[in-house]
């Protein structure tokens, strides 16, 4: 039996009592039965407010979990296109002639290797997904700039 089911039957008990509304015994059982008649009415209502509430929960992690799929789906893709020059198992290997540049992600700290065929305006962190921006590229043969890492490095 659900909670209504038994207020009416505690009500149908003291209805078969014939019990005396008009005494104090009979006045305060009267009160308390309709307090659960009314408690329980209230419990239902709470339990519709929380199934939907729960509906609605449901289809917003639904929707998240869409969003989270085409976002990790992007990342995937970008550290696919740049796998071949951040891949920390494997050595890079690239031409002599062309110029190879190592810059730190700001975001996450991850060591991000490209050659200046790459676009440096649009140079994503195959780690993070992040926009590495405020690159300074250097070869490591300049005298100009005895402060940067890659001169130094040397």
């Amino acid at each position: 039996m659900g909670i209504t089911e038994d207020a009416a039957y505690i009500r149908g008990l003291a209805e078969g009592l014939e019990l005396d509304g008009s005494t104090k015994e009979g006045k305060v059982i009267v009160k308390l039965l309709d307090l659960v008649a009314d408690l329980s009415a209230k419990v239902l209502d709470l339990e519709d407010q929380i199934s939907e509430l729960y509906d609605g929960l449901d289809e917003i992690d639904a929707r998240v979990m869409d969003v989270e799929d085409e976002v990790f789906e992007f990342e995937d893709e970008v550290a696919d296109d740049f796998s071949d020059l951040n891949d920390e198992d494997e050595d890079f290997v690239f031409d002599e002639d062309e110029a190879y540049y190592e810059v730190v992600c700001p975001s996450c700290g991850e060591k991000i290797c490209f050659t200046d065929d790459i676009e440096i305006e649009n140079l994503i962190c195959p780690a993070c997904g992040e926009k590495v921006s405020d690159i300074e590229l250097c070869d490591g043969d300049c005298e100009s700039c005895a402060d940067c890492e890659a001169c130094l490095d040397e």
